[in-house]
């Protein structure tokens, strides 16, 4: 008996300690044998050469719950047997009249709507990868985009046919569109062959692959090059993403709400393809409305919704009302969250489960917050770094490098302090690079990190981890911000800046704006001898090439640009110094629309910037 009592007296004693000690202990075990177990299982598939992927989970939906609403756009309802059946006869289209093959390369330029995902499918099924063309993008990234990634054959979607360039229509590449008619005469018709088609599935053998590490999307991220890079996406990283909302809870009872372009991968690839692992609802949404969220989540009983941290801005600075948290949104998925954006959605909206995912495009290395602790990108612990390895080194942020010892080696961060996220590369967490240039996924790389020989990727994010295991963004380097939910190149606004023929150097960076996620693009300009600054010229160039969320919204005039002691140019000071005149003595202007032209930036329209009143 005193046996007994001595024995639940330590166990009671472990279980004290354990909980103060190492409170997530269980959390963390669970939620990362859920992890694994599933990680353990595309590799079996692969390993008995059945490698199932997320377009046959799509099908096997399909089978089992076809009368189910899989979509639901702008009122009407998609069940899985239509996606299906409509995926079948545009395969059958691609195969008879665009005489598409297994292997071929097709690009998609359409905005959100029930045909992306038929057109997606559609393309699976006769064995084509798809490139996900982001809409903003204009004629020279587009015609970049066609040449890295092998496309000659571009689907636009009904609404974007009129924005297409001539360059691209007279380029060799044949286009084709969800238009019934078409006023372009290089611009071919879907609709009309579609009607004719049969709905029956094409030969499975099309769409069968042998390994899970064949390609089959590319989606495009901005980076350090200048131009979009096509990521190359495999049927493995497809599977790892779609399993996320079921990694965080995600049931088939819920219905998700999507409303993020899906040229992204977190729409297409979590997004979707989280809802067909789950065999849930999605409603599709074309374009985000803050004033639209909340009713639209009432009216379908949203339970789980996507985010960027921006989206969560606007829907907190809209007016407040007695519905607030009248809804059943239980779950919300995405990065980016601010802390205080954080809290403040929480206590307005109600108990909504903020489930922060760290993880690039192209990435090795994936971070979920499962905790749910405010302010955090995701979360590490010993059974974590036993399968991933990551790490943090030092980086100096006045000369844009990382700190090496005396032997050319990085160096750690002590836990608590800010450092460069190197993740390491293995066949657990292959780097798949992007597709049309080795030397850009070389680029990627860093090499010889810890000891000679070794190859980890570089996120380019300074993060850090405090005692308890928590990840905390804090910074992006090198040559890319982002602003509006979009990474922006600075590289390639220099480059487009460049043009403009009064300018003789450029130099773009993002600064902070009170209120504002991410950082606002701004560019130090050096005028050319002999010319001057011309507001309404930078306006109509900027405009005219580049996309809206990469134009810079502040210019700085400056005499002589400033560069390190690698001869890079110095970005740090300037973005420390921000855009506020009072401190600046460099003339500064602003991008103002109405205007149509950069104008000086006033003590006075600083402050209503600052303020919240002037919007950018």
């Amino acid at each position: 008996m005193l046996f007994k009592i001595k024995l639940a007296g330590t166990i009671f004693s472990a279980l004290v300690l354990q909980k103060l000690c190492f409170p997530y202990f269980w959390t963390d075990l669970l939620f990362l044998w859920k992890v694994v177990r599933y990680g353990v299982k595309l590799e079996l598939f692969g390993l008995m050469s059945s490698v199932r992927t997320v377009l046959d989970r799509f099908m096997e939906q399909a089978q089992r719950i076809p009368d189910k609403p899989f979509v639901i756009y702008d009122g009407s309802v998609h069940t899985y047997r239509e996606v299906d059946r409509r995926s079948n006869r545009l395969a059958h289209v691609f195969l008879r009249q665009l005489k598409l093959k297994k292997g071929d390369c097709v690009a998609l330029l359409m905005s959100n709507e029930p045909d992306f995902l038929n057109v997606w499918f559609g393309l699976a099924k006769v064995g084509c990868s798809v490139a996900f063309l982001n809409t903003n993008i204009r004629s020279r990234s587009l015609l970049h985009c066609f040449s890295c990634c092998g496309a000659r054959t571009l689907i636009v979607g009904s609404d974007l046919v009129d924005s297409l360039d001539d360059i691209l229509l007279e380029d060799n590449i044949q286009v084709w569109t969800m238009r019934r008619h078409s006023e372009h005469s290089k611009v071919h018709t879907l609709l009309d062959r579609l009607d004719s088609a049969p709905d029956q599935p094409v030969p499975a053998e099309l769409r069968a692959t042998k390994s899970l590490r064949t390609p089959t999307l590319y989606i495009f991220t901005s980076g350090t090059t200048g131009l979009p890079k096509a990521a190359v996406i495999t049927h493995l990283q497809s599977l790892k993403a779609a399993a996320g909302f079921w990694a965080f809870g995600g049931t088939e009872d819920d219905v998700v709400y999507i409303p993020l372009p899906l040229y992204h991968s977190a729409a297409s690839l979590i997004g979707i393809g989280g809802t067909i692992e789950l065999g849930a609802t999605c409603v599709l949404k074309k374009k985000f409305s803050a004033s639209q969220f909340w009713n639209d989540c009432r009216q379908h009983d949203v339970t789980i919704f996507q985010y960027i941290g921006e989206l969560c801005r606007y829907l907190c600075n809209q007016p407040k009302t007695e519905m607030d948290q009248d809804h059943k949104v239980r779950m919300g998925v995405g990065n980016g969250l601010r802390q205080d954006v954080w809290r403040e959605f929480l206590s307005r909206f109600g108990n909504i489960k903020m489930c922060e995912v760290y993880g690039s495009t192209e990435g090795n290395l994936c971070f979920m917050n499962h905790i749910g602790k405010i302010g955090t990108v995701g979360r590490s612990n010993l059974f974590y770094r036993l399968l991933f390895k990551y790490d943090l080194v030092k980086y100096d942020m006045i000369k844009d490098e990382v700190v090496k010892d005396h032997q050319g080696f990085c160096q750690r961060v002590n836990r608590g302090e800010t450092g460069l996220l190197l993740s390491k590369v293995s066949s657990i967490s292959p780097f798949f690079g992007y597709a049309g240039s080795k030397q850009l996924t070389e680029k990627k790389l860093m090499r010889n990190v810890f000891v000679k020989g070794d190859a980890y990727f570089n996120t380019g994010d300074l993060m850090a981890e405090d005692q308890e295991g928590f990840i905390c963004f804090r910074d992006r380097v090198g040559d890319t911000f982002r602003w509006k939910g979009e990474n922006v190149a600075t590289t390639e606004v220099t480059e487009t800046l460049g043009l403009v023929d009064f300018i003789q150097e450029v130099n773009v960076f993002g600064v902070e704006v009170p209120g504002h996620e991410g950082r606002a693009g701004m560019a130090a300009l050096i005028v050319r001898p002999g010319l001057t600054f011309d507001g309404k010229k930078l306006f109509e160039h900027s405009v005219r090439d580049l996309p809206a969320y990469a134009r810079p919204i502040f210019i700085r005039l400056q005499e002589v640009m400033e560069m390190t002691s690698t001869f890079k140019q110095q970005k740090f000071q300037l973005v420390q110094s921000g855009f506020n005149p009072s401190t600046i003595s460099d003339p500064l202007y602003v991008l103002d629309y109405r205007q149509k032209s950069y104008v000086p930036l006033t003590e006075q329209l600083y402050q209503s910037i600052v303020s919240g009143e002037h919007k950018l």
